[in-house]
């Protein structure tokens, strides 16, 4: 599933070289509050790089690659005390946007999410939805993002199970 995902996401990029004179880049950070299977996390940290072409006047198609970082906290499970551990991963997706009007859009991301750190597994299938609003030089938007992925767990004890991480948000995009 991997490898079908990674080359999606590639062939949009190549695409995306193909038709450079009409596109553009945007860069930008976001801040959100984690949820789905959230206990040891305490909040939800990134920034990610787009390159979009014009697919049709409303419509732009490209790809995006970010960084994305879960902040850990100590949680309580029955009697145990429990060290949350953050979870880092590196976003790999074909990003979609849809200009509703001159000032709104709506937007999709969807791809891999590749785990960096212990707490992250291997990774996972990422969603993003986003809706937000246009200004000359930056995009605003509120998000909400979900990432599908297996983790073993810490220590001896046999954890593996599927996670389903994910966070509310804002964000901006820079038009560059």
């Amino acid at each position: 599933m991997k490898k079908i995902i990674l080359s999606a996401v590639f062939s949009v990029i190549g695409l995306a070289g193909l038709n450079a004179q009409s596109g553009s880049f945007e860069i930008g950070p976001y801040l959100g509050a984690p949820v789905g299977d959230a206990d040891a996390l305490s909040f939800n940290t990134g920034a990610t790089f787009a390159y979009y072409v014009n697919l049709a006047p409303k419509w732009q198609l490209g790809g995006l690659v970010g960084i994305d970082h879960f902040f850990g906290k100590d949680y309580r499970w029955g009697n145990y005390e429990i060290e949350g551990e953050g979870a880092t991963f590196i976003p790999l997706a074909a990003s979609a946007k849809f200009q509703i009007n001159e000032k709104l859009f709506a937007g999709l991301d969807l791809g891999y999410a590749i785990g960096i750190s212990d707490g992250a597994g291997d990774g996972g299938f990422l969603a993003r939805p986003r809706f937000g609003f246009s200004l000359p030089i930056v995009d605003l938007y509120a998000y909400y993002k979900a990432i599908n992925y297996k983790w073993d767990g810490p220590g001896d004890v046999d954890w593996d199970d599927s996670y389903n991480v994910g966070s509310v948000g804002v964000g901006a995009a820079f038009k560059l």
